[in-house]
């Protein structure tokens, strides 16, 4: 399996794999042994990057709750020791709001209930899984020092933060990494290239297939169960498949080209892009998950690369989700 190394030291696999839609946000989660054995199957092929978070928490049919750490913690408990576990704190949901929580004392309390759900003595990279307006960044990154100097944490990042937030926690306490959407649909973050250039620190991608819909795997009129959120998402609504119509035929056709499927080309222009970003795709199916992997062995010449890129830059798209219009 290829790797790449995020900020100074962190290798991870160059693409891992989101395991919040085994509990969270895609209709009933996952039954806990499939859950595992698909978690399991992903580090057999060569993931060795898994990302969780302490709200990715679900409820079952019979009203019982299940925590996506406590999954993630378990399967990956015998091989510990080749893998890297993120985990993010500062979130928990209201419906389907965030609600975004940073005190010092919630992370500090956050930190010790994630090791314990995952069953490990540190975690290896630590999220602040959105930035809280009334907590300065240089407050939250103090608190990171504190929490690598006491071993709990090996490395910090932050989900969905902005340039000026991102240097003033960097000048605290190194971040080696961010966590931003970013997919052919949502390429706004691509201003901090530059400023993750100067500082040396990584990008890791979620939302990299736009929920699932540059798979090309589903068509209009498509419907979702009870709790998937798919079912609200701009990009799978009628309007919104016709809008990318142009999108998915862009797709379709370097597919064809490369005899690959319209996911491992959107991930591979997103691999080729910069050597610091990890896309981390999620699935509950192995056969996904092997597709997604592979998408590292598909290369795209200059000219590849920057026509589309060109075409990206000039194609009419619809909204897509968690992103302001």
């Amino acid at each position: 399996m290829r790797t790449r190394v995020l900020g100074k030291d962190l290798e991870v696999s160059a693409v891992g794999l989101g395991c919040m839609g085994f509990t969270h946000a895609y209709g009933t989660p996952c039954d806990e042994n499939e859950a595992a054995q698909s978690i399991i199957s992903a580090a057999e092929m060569g993931y060795t990057f898994f990302d969780t978070a302490e709200c990715y928490i679900g409820t079952r049919a019979d009203g019982t709750t299940t925590y996506n750490e406590e999954l993630v913690g378990k399967a990956l408990a015998p091989i510990r020791g080749k893998v890297k576990i993120a985990t993010k704190f500062g979130v928990h949901h209201e419906g389907r709001q965030l609600v975004m929580d940073s005190h010092p004392d919630t992370i500090r309390k956050a930190i010790d209930g994630s090791l314990k759900r995952l069953g490990v003595e540190y975690v290896d990279l630590y999220y602040q899984h959105r930035i809280d307006p009334v907590i300065p960044a240089e407050e939250v990154a103090g608190v990171m020092s504190e929490l690598i100097r006491k071993g709990k944490i090996k490395h910090w990042g932050i989900s969905e933060t902005d340039e000026e937030y991102l240097r003033k926690a960097h000048a605290v306490c190194p971040v080696t990494c961010i966590q931003n959407r970013y997919s052919m649909m949502a390429r706004g973050y691509e201003q901090l290239f530059p400023v993750l250039e100067e500082l040396n620190i990584g990008y890791v991608a979620f939302s990299p297939l736009a929920n699932g819909f540059l798979t090309d795997a589903f068509k209009k009129g498509e419907t979702f169960t009870d709790g998937d959120y798919r079912s609200f998402m701009p990009q799978y609504t009628d309007d919104g498949y016709e809008a990318n119509r142009e999108l998915l035929t862009l797709l379709r056709n370097l597919a064809q080209d490369k005899n690959a499927t319209p996911a491992q080309i959107s991930l591979a222009w997103m691999l080729c892009k910069k050597p610091y970003i990890v896309p981390i795709p999620g699935s509950r199916k192995t056969a996904r998950l092997e597709e997604n992997l592979k998408a590292v062995d598909i290369l795209l010449t200059d000219s590849e690369f920057k026509a589309i890129d060109e075409k990206l830059n000039n194609m009419k798209m619809s909204a897509v989700f968690g992103v302001n219009q």
